[in-house]
């Protein structure tokens, strides 16, 4: 019996358990759809015993969820079943949608159709995409609001950093903000990035946290339900996935991640919601960068026009898909190419100003992070030590390995490992040297910044392994591999 097994036969017996010692005194709480005579207890055995559930089953445990009428035992017990049992298309999109209908959906005005969107990544080592790709979207005529989930997606959890705290890192900097503001900041500026309050899916809380309890975070029906139903919540004209797989990733091979995107597309598809998803390779960082402040300040390079190929090359194809969705664009290509000249000729750097201000960055503040010549560090906080680590040996190098660096950079403070926790602003790391760059023994490669605490002596160690040099003896001329591996669109 494996770790998960286990956790499914525990729920089973405290829910046998509850039940025979409840039903004759009658405390216990049962749910029933209006038009199904199938109890909760009913409905996991049959999920349990491999059955499809119904639209109006599935509607039952939601509304259950978010109207607190289940006991807690029972939820973890269908979630384990459906981990076990999975659930088919019909049953992942009712699912979505009953989720995204548990809560507060939003509205938009009349003249902002077909212009609302937004982006999605599944989290990436030095993932600062949004930072640039919102503001470009917005100078090329779309309204994006980027809504992340503070306790799941959009604060670093685990390996990976959240763009919410990348983007709180600068001061004044309010993810909070009421639907009317995200109303007022998108007619005003065009994009917000903020975090999404808790009237959006309610029943996503709750079973995200048991999830985790109980070992089924990474059932595709329940990652699909968790992630589209906030974004059908968003009343969304477009969305983009960004699906990524390597050794950085949730998934490290090809396969896998894009069995998770076709579930996304489809699911997002069969709420209305133009959706297409890149997968795109995960082993490296994305960018020289990775840390809160120091992601801020490649971004506000890459506004600049002096951002990293890889960085833009996902800017781009996102950007470019949004566009072609809502038909802003004749076509991806066309679409890219409007990104870039947004990106290179300063108007998405204005709208990032623009937004910075509209969520509460005192003006002379964006100012000074937006001038051509920025002191950064005048406005953002700085580790008090910095470390360089050196080549062993003379060689080409060739990345590093992001999973790695990501989990040091997590035990130096720039990452929780559970919700609420404090994290450093100033910790990251910069790579000195670019991918196919020649370099000798001793050449400085890696930056690190950090504070208390120190970097051990095996975390450097670690670091220094991480490390891929090619040697010298073996010629290859220097190609830069795309990290875009692959385009699903909507059939």
């Amino acid at each position: 019996m494996n770790h998960s097994q286990g956790i499914f036969s525990l729920h089973c017996i405290n829910l046998t358990l509850y039940l025979s010692q409840s039903s004759s005194s009658g405390i216990i709480k049962t749910a029933f759809n209006k038009t199904d005579t199938m109890s909760i207890p009913d409905l996991i055995k049959k999920k349990r015993d491999g059955g499809t559930l119904s639209d109006d089953e599935i509607k039952t445990f939601i509304e259950s969820v978010a109207n607190e009428t289940i006991q807690e035992c029972q939820t973890g017990a269908m979630l384990m079943a459906i981990w076990q049992k999975g659930m088919v298309d019909q049953e992942t999109e009712t699912l979505t949608r009953e989720m995204m209908s548990s809560g507060e959906v939003m509205s938009w005005p009349e003249e902002w159709a077909g212009l609302v969107v937004d982006k999605h990544s599944t989290g990436g080592v030095g993932d600062k995409v949004s930072l640039v790709l919102a503001p470009a979207l917005a100078a090329c005529g779309c309204k994006v609001c980027v809504c992340q989930v503070p306790m799941i997606s959009g604060r670093g959890l685990a390996h990976t950093g959240g763009t919410l705290d990348k983007l709180e890192s600068i001061p004044g900097f309010s993810i909070h903000r009421s639907a009317a503001q995200i109303r007022e900041i998108l007619g005003s500026v065009g994009c917000c990035i903020v975090g999404q309050t808790e009237t959006l899916v309610p029943a996503d809380r709750v079973l995200y946290a048991l999830r985790d309890a109980t070992s089924t975070v990474d059932s595709l029906p329940l990652i699909t339900g968790s992630i589209i139903s906030k974004k059908g919540a968003e009343s969304l004209s477009a969305l983009v996935l960004d699906v990524k797989f390597g050794r950085a990733a949730l998934y490290k091979d090809l396969e896998s991640a894009k069995e998770l995107a076709q579930s996304l597309v489809n699911a997002g598809n069969g709420l209305g919601v133009r959706t297409a998803a890149v997968l795109s390779r995960m082993d490296a960082t994305i960018g020289r960068c990775v840390g809160n402040s120091l992601e801020v300040i490649e971004s506000l390079e890459t506004l600049k026009g002096n951002g990293p190929d890889d960085l833009m090359e996902l800017v781009t194809t996102l950007g470019g898909l949004l566009l072609m969705l809502t038909g802003l664009a004749p076509d991806q290509s066309e679409g890219s190419r409007r990104i870039s000249e947004a990106v290179i000729g300063g108007a998405a750097l204005s709208k990032f100003r623009a937004m910075m201000e509209a969520q509460g960055v005192a003006t002379e503040t964006a100012r000074l992070l937006c001038s051509a010549h920025s002191d950064y560090y005048s406005v953002l906080r700085k580790s008090e030590h910095q470390r360089e680590l050196e080549t062993p040996t003379d060689g080409v190098f060739e990345g590093v390995d992001g999973l790695v660096l990501a989990e040091v950079l997590h035990k130096l403070g720039a990452g929780r490992s559970k919700a609420g926790e404090p994290i450093n602003h100033s910790v990251g790391a910069e790579l000195l040297v670019s991918p196919g760059q020649r370099v000798g023994k001793g050449v400085s490669w890696l930056r690190i910044h950090y504070e208390d605490p120190v970097p051990t002596p095996d975390q450097i160690q670690r670091l220094q392994t991480a490390l891929s040099l090619r040697p010298c003896d073996r010629p290859q001329t220097p190609q830069t591999q795309s990290l875009v591996e692959e385009l699903l669109l909507p059939r």
